[in-house]
């Protein structure tokens, strides 16, 4: 008997689109590229439902005639390729022929749509890759894109779909990978009937800072090489403004945003001896290769590429990267332009400056002391002496599980990461940094509504990107929760006025940034709730760090509070907080 079947189109299509368009930001990155395939200066994107009920893209375009207009859904229909080299000079974005159909297969799509030389514009209606209707109407030169109720017949992937702040993010990080490099054109992007950019043509530094804001200007440095293998041209961040993070880092290749371990390893390796331990810095970067030296074709996405000289790419990009951080450092370091501090106006003519007067003891004598003779004091030679290291006494705690107070445990700091106190069991060695995250989660998932805050003598602003700040602003309540006392100044910026204790004013962006990104991964784990993952992140940012120095009666309190903990073995995240050293161990 028979078993293989050919698919139907309509099946066969379905599958496409979940590789081309595997959530709403697949479906916007596909027709913000076509718009700008078709040569618009300004592409405005709408959005209800961070994509599920609508995505709609406006563009001032070529427009499409009557015929373009219906075929342009059929799969494999492309303007772009026209024989098999074509794939190794490709210039445009979208260039498979595979976006609008699968986005109509999974969608209910409007398309409007009118060339500048036409009277009307055509009208197409298509349902779940069925075209319902055809016919002219009136409509501006260019192309409107709307898609409706996404994933309505594929109810299984509209179920895997995350909250609207998660997937609203995936879309606001696709409009910034591909407006950043493409400065030139005017963008606009509106959620739910709010306006959250609007992004003038301009040049890229302008770009940069539409999208992350005006702080930005005084933090790039500008980066820009050619040579016969590649042009570079971008910016890179200062090294004190570093980043706990890897999120702002983008890489392009002849006007495609993708993702190159090696490339980007290149421009940290830039920096090196430049940035403290696990900070990276920020960097947009374009560059310009031949394509016939590179394949865009390995990934439906188009985001991972190969090069045909990936070690001189490499070494090219590092050099031009680094070559950058030393110009600029030594110019801001070096000024020729004499400061107003030191323009002394000269003195008159025939002035003599009054003769230097110097009043001294001369009985003083710095090595006598009260009650001694004036002779110098002899210093004893302990050259040959060799050095002896008192410890202080170890107290027995009587069990290893009962919580001590603060006082009791005698505490000593090893490598400036661990605490060794004595148990009945032996040596407790502790790690500072995950005993300090267990207790200040226990401290946070405990307080929820009733937690003491510290009001800060200067209020704090933080500013975060659209989708960022419409997130932080849901979150408010739980920080409020936990001591924090924030209000929203309008558009994307916040005003802090107090925090739990131990957080620093210095640290807070950059707190609330990471508690971002971690809370939306964690989002994507079903198992986390809300309260955890934010207690969580908060406990991890604020928790003292490896190499950190603590006093005695800091090693004791944390001691002692770790031990009034539930699960003081374990940090939030599971990892080990203790470790016992045993009597034998120790006589080894």
């Amino acid at each position: 008997m028979d078993i293989i079947n050919i698919l139907p189109d309509s099946v066969a299509n379905q599958i496409a689109a979940g590789e081309v368009v595997d959530r709403p930001a697949g479906a916007v990155k596909e027709l913000l590229e076509n718009a700008m395939d078709a040569g618009a200066t300004q592409i405005d994107l709408v959005l209800k439902d961070a994509g599920r009920t609508l995505i709609q893209v406006t563009d001032n375009g070529c427009g499409m005639s009557d015929s373009d207009a219906r075929l342009c859904f059929e799969r494999h229909a492309t303007s772009k390729i026209h024989k098999a080299d074509d794939l190794f000079a490709i210039h445009t974005m979208g260039f498979r022929g595979e976006a609008l159909a699968s986005i109509a297969a999974i969608a209910q799509v409007e398309l409007k749509t009118r060339q500048t030389d036409a009277d009307c514009g055509t009208l197409v209606l298509i349902e779940g890759a069925h075209i319902v209707d055809q016919h002219p109407t009136a409509c501006p030169t260019g192309t409107t894109m709307t898609v409706k109720n996404l994933f309505f017949n594929v109810p299984a992937r509209r179920n895997f779909l995350k909250k609207d702040a998660v997937e609203l993010s995936h879309i606001e990080e696709t409009f910034r990978r591909i407006t950043l490099i493409h400065p030139d054109i005017a963008f606009s992007f509106t959620h739910n009937g709010k306006k959250m950019y609007d992004l003038a043509a301009g040049g890229l530094l302008q770009r940069i800072c539409g999208l992350f804001g005006q702080q930005y200007k005084e933090r790039m440095y500008s980066v820009e090489e050619q040579t016969d293998i590649v042009k570079i041209k971008g910016f890179a961040s200062r090294p004190e403004f570093s980043r706990k993070t890897r999120g702002e880092q983008y890489l392009f290749v002849n006007g495609r945003y993708i993702k190159h371990p090696m490339l980007s390893a290149a421009v940290e390796k830039a920096y090196t001896d430049l940035l403290p331990e696990r900070s990276y810095p920020s960097y947009f970067i374009g560059l310009q290769v031949d394509p016939s030296r590179i394949d865009v074709n390995i990934h439906p996405t188009k985001t991972e590429v190969k090069f045909v000289d990936d070690h001189a790419l490499f070494a090219i990009l590092r050099s031009a990267v680094k070559k950058t951080l030393g110009q600029f450092s030594l110019a801001t370091e070096l000024s020729f332009d004499t400061p107003e501090e030191f323009n002394i106006a000269p003195a008159p003519k025939g002035y003599m400056p009054p003769e230097p007067k110097i009043s001294y003891n001369p009985d003083y004598n710095p090595f006598k002391t009260k009650g001694s003779s004036s002779a110098p004091r002899q210093i004893p030679d302990n050259r040959h002496c060799p050095e002896t290291l008192e410890l202080p006494e170890l107290t027995e705690v009587p069990n290893a599980a009962a919580p001590p107070s603060a006082s009791q445990p005698a505490c000593m700091q090893v490598q400036g990461r661990y605490i060794v106190t004595p148990l009945s069991s032996g040596l407790a060695l502790i790690d500072q940094q995950r005993a300090h995250e267990r207790v200040l989660y226990d401290r946070l998932m405990a307080a929820q509504t009733a937690a003491s805050a510290q009001m800060l003598l200067f209020p704090v602003q933080c500013s975060f990107s659209a989708a960022d700040a419409e997130l932080f602003g849901e979150l408010l309540p739980d920080l409020r929760g936990y001591g924090f006392e924030i209000a929203a100044m309008g558009g994307c910026t916040f005003v802090v006025t107090a925090t739990p204790t131990g957080v620093k004013e210095s640290d807070m962006q950059e707190l609330f940034n990471q508690m971002l990104m971690e809370y939306k991964g964690a989002s994507m784990q079903k198992h986390s709730s809300r309260s955890q993952s934010l207690c969580a992140s908060l406990a991890r940012q604020m928790a003292i760090k490896a190499g950190q120095q603590l006093t005695q009666e800091e090693m004791q309190q944390l001691v002692a509070d770790l031990f009034a903990c539930p699960m003081a073995e374990m940090s939030p995240s599971g990892k080990k907080t203790i470790t016992i050293v045993k009597p034998e161990e120790i006589l080894k």
